[in-house]
């Protein structure tokens, strides 16, 4: 589907954003695994997070939607059904790890499967260290599909990170849930934090990194959650905001997880105009509102260090680079290449679209001459944030643009067009 977006003279309004889709995977785990009913509110209505709870339906997990509260009747300590058929991840690579960390633990055997972009993603960086706790997660070409046997001879395990990846630690963790003796994560690269905050799990600083200790004295107790707003889905409207003249825009109760807000200190440091008010907390997960206004933005040197903690960000800033004083450079980003799209190779596709120079590198990109031309039709690559970013370039482009196969948005923010179109004036 094509979709055409006008240029925007102003934005304006207040804007509630379903639930951050990272803490939602979470949430429905941990609530499917809890003995007993837990509730979620405002959980995102991302097809991501519908493809982990259709994941869970199909292990006998009943769910029942109450206006904004979803009830969770959870089975219990490995007490989940077999499933009849393949369990489908569909897009979703949190679904697809963090179950694979819960699976290998069950007393059943089990197939995981994908769509064609996820069966690209690698799924070897997973089944390692699962495998190396004694579990059974059979894998080639290192992608899904997975099949996973039942075993005895689960242990815990001293696991330190090589990559930074949140899904590959918390399905670790999930594992170690099952196991009496208590394991030792170490993640020595600040990814997400969101699995060891809900399960409430003691961490501790050594010089190697955080230490994450888990183990069945950990395991999920049925409750409450509330899901605040997803930061990743905020950005894209607080780049537009930022970037249109005589702007301001209010987004309500917006996760502050501080693994999370880096992207909002690149930001101010480029010169934003963004302001957190108050602010509160849910499961030991921050939120609080923003308040964001037009701004004049110059480009700054982007640490290493920081590119883990903004790895979902980076096509949205890419926009706002475009339009900020100065060179705009992304490196040590090759994580970019496995997403749902090679993302270095779809940003540099597109922007080259305007007529502005970019050079590709293997891990990164660096946008230089900004002469923007009036070639205005953008590609998705199937790609939900790419899809968005571009489709955020033609609010701000004189013309307008296009941008094809928009419906890829629904992974993430099926009302993203919606809730674009409440806040912009044209």
């Amino acid at each position: 589907m094509e979709k055409y977006f006008s240029k925007s003279n102003m934005i304006a309004g207040e804007l509630e954003l379903p639930g951050d889709k990272s803490i939602s995977h979470r949430a429905l785990i941990f609530s499917s695994m809890a003995k007993g009913t837990s509730r979620i509110e405002n959980l995102s209505d991302a097809q991501d997070v519908i493809s982990t709870m259709q994941c869970f339906k199909e292990m006998g997990v009943p769910f029942v939607k109450k206006g904004k509260i979803l009830e969770v009747e959870g089975s219990g300590y490995k007490n989940f059904s077999k499933p009849a058929n393949v369990l489908d991840a569909g897009n979703s690579g949190t679904t697809a790890r963090l179950l694979t960390g819960l699976l290998a633990c069950q007393d059943f055997d089990s197939v995981l499967a994908g769509d064609k972009s996820l069966s690209k993603r690698p799924m070897k960086r997973v089944a390692d260290p699962l495998n190396a706790m004694g579990l059974n997660v059979k894998i080639s070409d290192n992608s899904l599909p997975l099949t996973i046997g039942k075993s005895s001879n689960l242990h815990s395990v001293k696991y330190r990170l090589d990559a930074p990846s949140a899904q590959v630690k918390s399905a670790v963790l999930i594992a170690a849930l099952h196991c009496k003796e208590r394991s030792e994560i170490i993640d020595p690269f600040d990814t997400r934090d969101h699995t060891e905050r809900m399960l409430n799990l003691v961490c501790e600083q050594s010089s190697e990194g955080k230490v994450i200790y888990a183990s069945s004295l950990d395991y999920p107790k049925p409750q409450d959650y509330f899901i605040p707003s997803d930061i990743s889905s905020a950005v894209f409207f607080i780049v537009f905001t930022l970037l249109s003249k005589d702007s301001s825009l209010t987004i309500k109760s917006v996760s502050l997880n501080p693994t999370r807000t880096k992207i909002l200190d690149i930001l101010i440091n480029m010169g934003a105009d963004i302001k957190i008010l108050n602010e509160t907390s849910a499961n030991n997960e921050p939120y609080g509102d923003m308040q964001v206004k037009s701004s004049r933005l110059r480009n700054i040197a982007i640490n290493k260090k920081d590119i883990p903690q903004i790895i979902d960000e980076i096509p949205i800033l890419a926009i706002a680079g475009l339009f900020a004083e100065g060179y705009f450079e992304i490196r040590n980003a090759g994580e970019l290449r496995y997403k749902e799209s090679d993302r270095i190779r779809s940003i540099c596709t597109n922007i080259n679209k305007l007529g502005v120079s970019i050079q590709e590198y293997s891990d990164g990109f660096r946008i230089m001459n900004k002469s923007i031309n009036n070639e205005h039709s953008f590609e998705s690559f199937g790609d939900h944030r790419i899809a968005m970013a571009f489709a955020i370039l033609c609010c701000l482009l004189n013309n307008g643009g296009k941008v094809n196969d928009f419906e890829c948005v629904n992974i993430s923010n099926p009302n993203f067009e919606s809730q674009l179109m409440s806040i912009a004036s044209v």
